[in-house]
């Protein structure tokens, strides 16, 4: 998945290339990396994004489609919905940024640029919209 993160990974697939079911590789795969398969997948394509915003004058709508995305909106939307920026503004940003990390080896920026995806964006985006910071998961009792 790291190394062809633009193609379409769905859970057979994944399950196929390990030589295992699809449900004991989506269980063995969150116990290992604390996330879903796909969160994983967006979290690499995030970060391939970012790089190539920072790195390269691609446009946003290339990018978008060179990092494995079928729409420029929802390539957008899941952008700043993980980043907290638009892909535009995350290009401004980390090109000012650039000269004070010139001395920070990439693992490092990586690790720590890394978006948080251990919830649902759509998660991210109801808590937003409701202003809680409630799980999911909690019944609410009326």
């Amino acid at each position: 998945m790291d190394a062809s993160s633009h193609e379409d990974w769905p859970v057979r697939r994944l399950a196929e290339v390990s030589g295992v079911s699809e449900a004991h590789f989506a269980r063995s795969f969150k116990r290992a990396f604390g996330i879903p398969p796909h969160r994983y997948l967006l979290t690499r394509r995030i970060e391939q994004a970012v790089t190539l915003l920072r790195d390269t004058d691609l446009s946003i709508t290339d990018i978008a489609f060179v990092t494995g995305w079928e729409s420029l909106g929802t390539f957008g939307r899941i952008f700043r919905d993980i980043t907290g920026h638009s892909p535009g503004a995350m290009r401004i940003e980390s090109r000012a940024a650039i000269a004070a990390l010139d001395r920070v080896p990439a693992c490092v920026l990586k690790a720590a640029q890394r978006p948080d995806l251990t919830i649902a964006v759509l998660e991210k985006r109801r808590r937003g919209a409701k202003g809680t910071v409630r799980p999911s998961s909690t019944k609410e009792v009326t």
